[in-house]
């Protein structure tokens, strides 16, 4: 009997393990397909949307462009996962059987119960998150004089509030606005975590930018008009004015998996999965920002699109082994170096196997770039890589 394989997702996991399911699979197994977009987004250029839309058509992929025509693909809405029956439910059309199953429904933004930030702030997890940004960044400008500029926070200094403040600073130069741009970090360097050297590259850029730069304070408290920075039981917090705040500042897992009955990280709603991608239910697999990967002992790894990309191969191939009755492949997370952009420029540290840890310039710039388009070239094609590489 031909085994049912079903993936749920199409971003950077759910994407790859479908092209890597497909290569490595032979008629012993179906693939069902289930996302809620009819396409993949390269999420790591997102952010270019928030200067300029057009953009949009270029990091947007049809999954028709990626799956093979044996692969059924249905877009619906994931509303719970029953490993009991074995069914996925979906909110519009009928419940998919699976006989194994990989979650890639990627993560949502963590608001902490900071009060008031679900209310005002924008996010940056799908294409129409930025979008907005766009629209609610140009509508802010057009009333903005130079001595009453546009105020625009973006909270969280990881990866996507520094590209994201980065676009909307090249947006004011390319448009000569009135806007100021603040970046909010609790942590007390930009890109927490992270080497001491990149960390100061990325500061040096982000204030050659003309982005203010607020570290050591976490958000407290938004209302409307307002958003409060810091303070205690002594003290008074910072307040700031803004037009548009962006918040960035972490994860957490989808609601929609709150009930499946797999185990789960109680604070981020997130799955466990070993090194070969099973879950405690071992006809479910998850990969992707969905799933904590076990790299070793209280090791997991990170939630990046570098580390997705690295899992979905391994994983698809994991899905065919398993349809098969075969071994399954373990999977290490290699750091294969950080590329970060603020608008046109770029910074690159640790990019093996090159011998200069941290720098930037074109070298930078060229590399982000050839990231991208290498990713778009192998889910869909070379001319829609091509297509997009200038706008990266």
């Amino acid at each position: 009997m031909t085994a049912q394989v079903v993936v749920l997702g199409s971003g950077y996991a759910g994407a790859g393990a479908v092209t890597s399911f497909e290569e490595a699979s032979d008629d012993s197994a179906d693939l069902t397909w289930i996302s809620e977009h009819d396409y993949h987004l390269v999420l790591h250029e997102s952010h270019r949307v928030i200067r300029d839309t057009n953009v949009a058509s270029k990091i947007s992929i049809p999954v028709d462009e990626i799956k093979s025509p044996d692969t059924t693909f249905k877009q619906d809405h994931v509303t719970e996962i029953d490993v009991d029956e074995r069914e996925v439910h979906l909110r519009d059309g009928e419940p998919v059987s699976y006989d194994y199953l990989l979650v890639a429904l990627g993560s949502r933004t963590a608001f902490y119960g900071i009060e008031g930030l679900e209310a005002y702030a924008h996010t940056l997890k799908s294409l129409d998150d930025a979008q907005e940004i766009h629209h609610d960044l140009s509508d802010a400008v057009a009333g903005a004089t130079r001595s009453d500029p546009a105020q625009v926070v973006v909270g969280g200094a990881g990866l996507s509030g520094i590209q994201s403040a980065g676009e909307v600073a090249a947006y004011r130069d390319e448009h000569r606005a009135p806007v100021e741009v603040t970046l909010v970090e609790g942590l007390d360097e930009v890109l927490p975590g992270n080497d001491p050297e990149l960390q100061g590259a990325l500061r040096k850029r982000l204030e050659a930018a003309g982005i203010d730069i607020m570290t050591g304070e976490f958000v407290s408290k938004v209302d409307e008009d307002t958003i409060y920075v810091g303070g205690g039981e002594d003290e008074e917090p910072t307040e700031l004015d803004y037009d548009v705040f962006v918040w960035t500042g972490g994860i957490t897992g989808q609601d929609e998996l709150t009930s499946t009955a797999v185990d789960k990280d109680d604070r981020s709603n997130r799955m466990y999965a070993d090194r070969d991608f099973q879950t405690s239910d071992d006809r479910v697999f998850a990969i992707g920002d969905t799933a904590m990967i076990e790299q070793g002992p209280e090791d997991f790894a990170p939630p990046t699109a570098q580390a997705a990309w690295q899992a979905a191969e391994v994983a698809g191939e994991n899905l065919a082994r398993a349809a098969r009755g075969e071994s399954l492949r373990t999977w290490t997370y290699n750091d294969k170096g950080t590329l970060v952009s603020v608008g046109d420029k770029a910074v690159a540290h640790g990019v093996d196997p090159l011998p200069v840890d941290t720098f930037g310039g074109i070298g930078a710039e060229l590399l982000k770039k050839a990231v991208a388009a290498r990713w778009i070239a192998d889910v869909s094609s070379i001319g829609r890589a091509i297509d997009a590489w200038s706008d990266m």
